[in-house]
């Protein structure tokens, strides 16, 4: 049996569990989510002015950390690490709430540094996202601090903690929860002056890509997106916007805010306005939603490995073993997908990231006939859109979902925004490769190439195979008919 971990987030705002399963192949080890847990406490809101915790918001916590204890029962130790962050920091009657918050637990529970909790941060999302060569920028509002982390691979190469989250800036400058332009302003520039200590050298060291890992950055990105405020990510336009918004009722009004959760309502202004003072200081274009975060960098931290590898790959490879496809067959359609992409004249940069993805989709077209072989492909479709894949963005699965629902039948099927040639072609070449391995036996040489000039495709077969493959001659020919059915420029020619 897979041995599990768990990892529990204590912050200012909410409180997390999150337990993994821990899978172990070909010397690689890969952490699979079990179960999760969240419940907003807003602990920070109980601190009075003299950081004095309420009994009250202690009583929210303990009710809290017992459920928790609850599913723990029958964790080992060494299995379980509890994390506590800014209001367990800076609480003046933490020693006497701790040994209660343990109690109810059943667990030591670890109150970290804010550095220590940037560290874990950015290799919470890290694990999370595709491997890459850039610098990463990641925030993190919580509710109590804010952790801004500049890193590259795995590795965090500055770390900062700032003392202002959602649920403080909220009690400071919309306590009442009443939002005016004013209050807005004050609470942008107190946030600026907290920036401002850490913006200029950050600047300077500068990234490629920025993520926003809190409930605050997914909550403001979910309601950019539903009310049509921003077409893809976090923007300085699209906050000033939704700050209008907020201005003009007066209030986070729910009603008027589709993707905002009523949990969220009433720390929706005071995370707004960190995250506008952010963009605005360190100069930030757009921001993505980073997954993650604390609680999975605590995982991996209790794991203790070093990954430096595509998980994407060990996600592949862990699902082949798990919906028990043919691995003979998958490594087939790859090779000959693989061999008929690579001599196009594609831009290069597009090349080798559709590469991987026609690679991932080919080894994973047949997951699905786990299921059932009828319509299999779009049992493969839903598994690779829905399913927990560590290493790919929400994007990435998307795109792979496409792609197996994709490769038979017809072409003019749902499909994600934006699609581009090179994309189409990444298709048509897993489309030919599974055409052609339908005896799921090796080709001694491929028969046929794919060629493109402009918006043009030619697909040029030998004619002595053709002659002697009559059932994939048909096939081919419907194939070519289905792109010019589709409004491509399609020839198939024999040479």
């Amino acid at each position: 049996m897979d041995p599990l971990l768990a990892a529990v987030d204590l912050g200012s705002n909410s409180f997390r569990l999150s337990i993994g399963r821990v899978v172990q192949q070909e010397g690689n080890a890969q952490i699979y989510a079990v179960d999760r847990l969240k419940e907003s406490v807003r602990l920070a809101a109980g601190l009075d002015a003299s950081n004095v915790l309420a009994e009250d918001a202690i009583e929210r916590a303990i009710a809290v950390l017992h459920r928790y204890g609850e599913r723990l029962a029958g964790f080992p130790e060494h299995s379980v690490r509890a994390v506590a962050t800014n209001t367990f920091r800076v609480a003046r009657n933490v020693s006497e709430f701790l040994p209660r918050a343990e109690k109810a637990l059943g667990f030591p529970i670890e109150i970290i540094a804010g550095h220590e909790e940037a560290r874990l941060i950015f290799s919470g999302v890290a694990n999370e996202l595709p491997p890459s060569p850039n610098r990463r920028l990641v925030i993190d509002i919580g509710g109590g601090s804010t952790e801004v982390i500049i890193g590259k691979g795995y590795e965090p190469q500055r770390l900062a903690s700032l003392y202002m989250g959602c649920v403080s800036f909220t009690q400071r400058f919309f306590a009442n929860g009443r939002i005016t332009a004013a209050r807005m302003e004050q609470a942008q520039l107190a946030a600026r002056q907290e920036l401002e200590s850490i913006s200029r050298q950050y600047r300077k060291a500068g990234w490629q890509e920025a993520y926003g890992s809190s409930g605050t950055a997914k909550g403001i990105l979910a309601v950019l997106q539903d009310a049509g405020l921003s077409k893809k990510g976090i923007t300085l336009d699209g906050m000033e916007k939704l700050k209008a918004q907020l201005v003009k009722d007066g209030k986070a009004n729910v009603a008027n805010l589709p993707g905002l959760k009523v949990s969220r309502a009433p720390v929706l202004a005071g995370g707004l306005a960190i995250m506008l003072a952010a963009f605005q200081e360190l100069k930030i274009d757009v921001m993505l939603p980073g997954e993650g975060a604390l609680r999975v960098g605590v995982l991996y931290d209790l794991l203790g490995r070093d990954l430096q590898h595509d998980k994407r790959d060990e996600t592949a490879r862990q699902f082949i073993k798990r919906y028990n496809t043919d691995a003979r067959q998958a490594a087939r359609v790859r090779q000959i997908a693989l061999d008929l992409y690579r001599p196009l004249a594609i831009d290069e940069r597009e090349k080798e990231a559709f590469a991987k993805t026609l690679g991932w989709a080919a080894t994973l077209h047949e997951i699905g006939m786990s299921i059932a072989h009828a319509d299999y492909h779009k049992h493969s479709a839903y598994i690779l859109e829905h399913a927990d894949m560590p290493g790919f963005s929400n994007d990435d699965q998307i795109l792979l979902a496409w792609f197996a629902l994709c490769h038979r039948g017809k072409l003019n099927k749902s499909k994600p925004q934006d699609i581009t040639l090179a994309q189409w072609l990444t298709l048509l070449c897993l489309r030919l490769a599974v055409l052609l391995s339908r005896s799921r036996e090796n080709l001694s040489t491929l028969p046929l190439k794919v060629k493109t000039q402009g918006g043009a495709i030619e697909l040029a077969a030998k004619k002595s195979w053709l002659a002697t493959h009559a059932l994939s001659a048909y096939s081919l020919r419907a194939e070519a008919a289905e792109w010019r059915k589709n409004g491509f420029d399609f020839t198939l020619r024999e040479v």
